[in-house]
């Protein structure tokens, strides 16, 4: 999989912990930072991400800040993305299974490595069920035109 990957200063070492993991199962990883844990902005990182998977470039993305909720704040800002602030595996699945999330998000500042690993390893490896779960996306999609 082509797998974006971005985060602020406060999910900098988590973003680099599972991109680390990314890789070694395989990915092809697209990181577009930031770069260090020093102070930045975080909505340019969560906008050029999510509009990587918008476009097709990239099958999913990983974002980390602080909480995890500013990434996705920002990343469904963009036509086509639907993120999900997972703090959990479960969490993680069911986005995947019923809303056909395409883009996960981390708390850099409250999970555990190992916590993030099996939450991008559930959404990533968990496919869209579609039937009535696809109508109601389709909803989604067109308050997206509204």
């Amino acid at each position: 999989m082509n797998i974006v990957i971005g985060s602020d200063h406060a999910g900098y070492h988590l973003k680099e912990h599972v991109k680390a993991g990314l890789i070694a199962a395989g990915h092809r990883i697209l990181d577009v930072g930031t770069t260090s844990p020093h102070s930045v902005d975080y909505p340019g990182y969560a906008r050029e991400a999510a509009a990587l998977v918008a476009s097709g470039d990239a099958d999913a993305g990983v974002l980390a800040c602080g909480t995890g909720n500013a990434m996705a704040i920002v990343a469904n800002k963009v036509r086509g993305v639907r993120a999900v602030n997972a703090h959990d595996p479960a969490e993680a699945e069911m986005s995947r299974r019923h809303n056909d999330a395409n883009v996960v998000t981390l708390s850099g500042g409250r999970l555990a490595a190992d916590d993030a690993d099996a939450i991008v390893a559930a959404f990533l490896r968990t496919e869209f069920e579609g039937g009535r779960h696809a109508r109601r996306v389709d909803q989604i999609d067109a308050l997206e035109r509204a």
